[in-house]
């Protein structure tokens, strides 16, 4: 599963421990090396905050850009770059990310890239997965699952859709530790990481998807609260079918 030069596409800071700390770990005992592609700051824009924390707005991206480092360099990570990107807005900067990715591959010689599964967790999650889908065939491409919400139920650390070809990794009591300090030390999300699970990750060959429909039936997992009826910095009110339209209309632009 592990191959010489990994490359993981990173929708938020955080996603890397919450999909893949474990496996960074063995992978690097392994003689792998380990880049991060963080393809969002994970901090809404200034206008989606409250009105009070806007002016604080600077200071949340450094901060969470200061643990995403931190954490980096705790785990062996080799940080490729950081993007400005407010999360949420992947989906409307496909090809700034796209010309990133391509010269990471292309400058780190990377032959495996690993990408969060397309299972509804976030919005940001489904199109960093459809990046995965773009990379050249000759560069193998591995998911990891994160969370979801299929069956109207939240699964941590396991794939909406499973398709026999999930390779389970069971966390030893230390890496078990290691990765809750890790989840700890993104001190700025403690709030929003209670519903992860440490016991196990789960990896597969990227799987072949529909990206012009949502992840699986029923409401996603971005979309539980939505029913809330004033917008809120913390809720995504994004449709899939948003999504899927951003990542056609990007798939239908004419090749570089």
């Amino acid at each position: 599963m592990f191959g010489e030069r990994i490359l993981i596409l990173v929708p938020h800071p955080d996603d890397e421990v919450v999909g893949c700390c474990a496996a960074i770990g063995r992978a690097r005992a392994d003689g792998a090396t380990v880049h991060g592609l963080y393809l969002t700051t994970g901090v809404p824009t200034a206008d989606a905050l409250w009105s009070w924390d806007r002016r604080h707005h600077p200071d949340m991206v450094a901060r969470r850009r200061e643990e995403a480092q931190s954490v980096a360099d705790t785990l062996g990570i080799d940080v490729v770059s950081f993007s400005d990107v407010a999360t949420r807005h992947l989906k409307a900067n496909l090809k700034e990310a796209r010309e990133a990715l391509i010269e990471a591959l292309d400058g780190l010689e990377i032959d495996m890239v690993w990408v969060p599964a397309y299972e509804g967790g976030h919005q940001d999650h489904d199109v960093a997965n459809y990046l995965g889908h773009t990379v050249d065939p000759r560069v193998e491409v591995w998911e990891f699952a994160e969370y979801n919400n299929a069956g109207h139920r939240v699964h941590s650390q396991r794939f909406a859709k499973p398709n026999g070809s999930e390779r389970e990794i069971l966390l030893t009591a230390e890496e078990q530790a290691a990765k809750r300090a890790a989840l700890g030390a993104y001190a700025s999300e403690a709030r929003n990481l209670g519903y992860v699970q440490v016991e196990r990750e789960c990896f597969r060959p990227l799987a072949a998807y529909d990206y012009s429909r949502p992840p699986h039936a029923g409401l996603l997992f971005y979309q539980r609260f939505q029913w809330v009826p004033f917008r809120h910095p913390r809720i995504d009110f994004t449709k899939p079918e948003e999504v899927s339209a951003a990542i056609a209309g990007f798939a239908a632009r004419p090749a570089p």
